[in-house]
Parts: C-alpha cells; structure tokens; sequence
C-alpha cells in the first residue's frame, strides 16, 4: 500500500466512522451535562421549598397562625404544580434538540457513507478498467 492509500483510507475512516461517533459521544455527554444540571437545579428548587414550608409550619403557635399557614399552603401548591408543569417542559424541550441533534449527526453520517462508497466503487472501476 502506498502512502496516498494509506492517507485515503484514513480519511474515509475518519469521515464515516470516527467523526461522526465523536459527535455522537460529544452530543450525549452535552446532553447528560444539561440534564444533570437541570435535575440538580430541580432538586435545589424543591428541596429550599420543603425546608421554606417545614420552617413556616415550625412558626405556627395559634389558631390564627394555622388559618394564615393552611391558606399559604394552597398558594404554595398552586407554585409546584406550575413549577413541575415548567421542569417537564424544559426536559422535554432538552430531549427534542438531543433527538434533532443526534438525527442530524446520523444524517451526515450516512451521506458520508454514501460518498465514500460512490467514490471507492468509481476507483474501484477506474482500476478494473486500466488492467484490462
């Protein structure tokens, strides 16, 4: 094998194998990132909320402090039913822009493919045809 050979199957490894299981990887590893931070930011939310509302039962001494607490606590559900209305909609909007990216990834791959194949059978017949 000559050194252009070497070079060009190099090539056509890095464009159709190579490249684009790095993006792939890369893609997963952003995606993992963002969904670790959005579950740790989540987790913060909900937990200061838990420890808000623990303290402000702690501070109930009378019956017009249960009056205010129970009343709070309506408004207090009425915020983590819209607030896990909200996370569900930035998980799902985080797992459509993955699937649209990982689609793309798989897109240009196959078109890779799909040249070095087309330009690998042309030499292939170009050879074929200078030994005969």
């Amino acid at each position: 094998m000559n050194s252009d050979t070497v070079n060009q199957f190099q090539s056509q490894i890095e464009s159709t194998i190579a490249g684009p299981a790095r993006a792939y990887a890369s893609l997963v590893l952003d995606h993992f990132e963002q969904l670790t931070n959005l579950q740790l930011e989540t987790v913060k939310g909900y937990t200061e909320t838990g420890l808000k509302q623990t303290r402000a039962a702690l501070d109930v001494k009378g019956p017009s402090d249960v009056q205010a607490y129970v009343e709070s606590q309506q408004k207090v559900a009425k915020e983590l039913g819209e607030r896990v209305k909200n996370d569900v909609e930035k998980v799902t909007a985080l797992n459509q822009t993955f699937a649209q990216n990982v689609q793309k990834v798989t897109q240009d791959s196959a078109q890779s493919v799909s040249k070095a194949t087309q330009e690998g059978a042309r030499k292939a017949t170009q050879a074929a045809a200078k030994t005969q």
